[in-house]
């Protein structure tokens, strides 16, 4: 099934799927840390943070009882914003320091935010769905306090969190184009879909329409990630999908596990790191996020 992808020029030849952890129980949130030379991600039910060492090739606790973070990316300052279903926020790492970045939208707590990513201007932008609050084993029951499912914009500089995109069932995984000028997030509800919108003076979306839709066989969509030709790379239930720019599918990668989240990393960027229920998986790709 990789074959398309190497016709592409997207993978080498010789590319091969390896596990390079396991023993998780939901594995999520992947991020290469370039001072660290390490893979970090979440252990959701183990309420635990995981490193992988590519040069011992172990993988090391770092951190327990984390309130059952998810997604996770990079500030701009180097620190680690990550998603807190536990504490039904946005917090930050900075070497082991954690705070808090945000937990209320109009007087209320959020949901249980998810994964997130950081916009060119250094805003902060999540999705909020409801699994930590609902979903045993991903944090501690609780209501929908605001009563919905959001993508919020959270500006550092004002303190101020506002809702960008309120029309999706379950948001989940997002990422920005390239310039910025799009958004992408996964619909992992019933719709299995993937959506786009144009992003409006650095704090709106527009025109939020279909970009991808989900065959039943593969399950839903759920972390996502942009390279540097602006191809979309999908998590699914059968492995990795991978689309262009206008939506036509190109070709797959398959998982033999349930996939979660996915991101670029290694020294040179280009070693794309899987993180499907029980495991961590890497494949050597030729492009970079």
């Amino acid at each position: 099934m990789t074959t398309a992808l190497i016709r592409a020029g997207i993978l080498p030849s010789d590319a091969s799927l390896e596990r390079v952890h396991t023993g998780s129980i939901w594995a999520e949130g992947p991020l290469w840390i370039p001072d660290r030379g390490r893979l970090r991600f979440s252990d959701i039910p183990n309420d635990c943070i995981r490193e992988y060492d590519p040069v011992g090739g172990e993988t090391s606790v770092y951190a327990q009882g984390v309130e059952f973070t998810n997604g996770r990316t990079r500030d701009r300052d180097g620190s680690v914003l990550q998603c807190s279903h536990g504490r039904r926020r946005v917090e930050r790492d900075r070497d082991g320091i954690v705070e808090n970045v945000v937990d209320s939208y109009a007087g209320v707590r959020l949901n249980s935010p998810n994964d997130i990513v950081v916009a060119g201007d250094g805003s902060i932008w999540f999705t909020d769905p409801a699994y930590g609050i609902t979903q045993p084993r991903e944090g501690h029951p609780g209501e929908r306090e605001y009563g919905d499912h959001f993508v919020f914009r959270h500006d550092p500089a004002t303190g101020r969190t506002s809702p960008v995109i309120t029309d999706i069932e379950q948001p989940n995984g997002l990422a920005f184009s390239r310039d910025g000028s799009l958004l992408y997030v996964a619909d992992s509800s019933e719709r299995r879909d993937i959506r786009v919108y144009d992003v409006q003076e650095g704090a709106r979306c527009k025109n939020g329409r279909l970009f991808a839709v989900l065959d039943a066989a593969d399950g839903i969509p759920d972390g996502i990630r942009v390279d540097e030709e602006d191809r979309i790379w999908s998590s699914s239930g059968t492995g990795v999908i991978v689309f262009a720019p206008d939506g036509t599918e190109i070709g797959r990668i398959p998982v033999p596990e349930i996939t979660a989240n996915l991101c670029f990393g290694g020294p040179d960027g280009r070693d794309l790191y899987i993180t499907a229920t029980t495991s961590l998986y890497r494949i050597r790709t030729r492009t970079h996020g």
